[in-house]
């Protein structure tokens, strides 16, 4: 399949050559969260078309980074996953989603917010040096979205649902708009969530999820 070329030997260049069109990285971003079917990917990016998500699952598994699977549980089909080249492009996916971020600014009007976006958002923003030596695990309900994270000896597993095990602190709040990390970090710090669980550590999972400060500020 023909690719947009810019002609230049430079790894920006070849990067946005491979994943520089558009959706290409939300795609990136939600099978970064998880494996899964075509039909959850088009759930997961409304507003896609069906022969775009296509073309655009057809570049990157050409281009290696990501592959299918096939799966006979809980039912038999194919999942599309990362490779580990699509794995060591979740660095600077995390860091893209971190700064842009800081550009959110208000909603505009249709805009939504899904699953796989708020685990990014727990990804990229996530403080390693804050919590370092510290196991917990947090579950958050965000108006009808679920997701989990569980560090476990400093180190950060976040996806989408539940957590595999027993969450430490269940931390629900109902958005006035829309369920983002931004508004869930303003409710904690205000104190205008539910908890359920081990109390203290809200101010713990401020903490360890606070390196976007000054987007979660303004």
């Amino acid at each position: 399949m023909k690719r947009r070329a810019f002609g230049q030997y430079c790894g920006l260049s070849r990067a946005l050559e491979l994943v520089g069109e558009r959706w290409a990285l939300l795609v990136i971003r939600d099978l970064a969260v998880r494996p899964q079917r075509y039909s959850d990917l088009l759930g997961g990016l409304p507003g896609i078309p069906t022969n775009v998500l296509s073309t655009r699952l057809k570049e990157l598994e050409e281009a290696g980074i990501v592959e299918r699977r096939a799966v006979s549980t809980p039912q038999r089909g194919v999942v599309y996953a990362l490779t580990p080249a699509g794995r060591d492009l979740e660095p600077a996916v995390w860091a893209l989603g971190r700064w842009g971020t800081t550009q959110l600014g208000e909603p505009r009007p249709g805009e939504i917010v899904t699953a796989s976006a708020v685990v990014m958002a727990l990804r990229a923003v996530f403080d390693s040096d804050r919590a370092a030596g510290l196991t917990a695990t947090w579950e958050i309900h965000a108006g009808d979205l679920v997701v989990h994270a569980a560090v476990t000896d400093g180190r950060l597993e976040a996806g989408s649902g539940p957590p595999p095990v027993r969450p430490d602190l269940v931390i629900t709040f109902e958005p006035d708009d829309l369920p983002s990390f931004v508004a869930l970090m303003q409710a904690a710090k205000c104190g205008l969530v539910e908890l359920d669980g081990s109390r203290e550590l809200l101010d713990t999972f401020i903490r360890v999820f606070s390196s976007a400060q000054p987007a979660i500020d303004r």
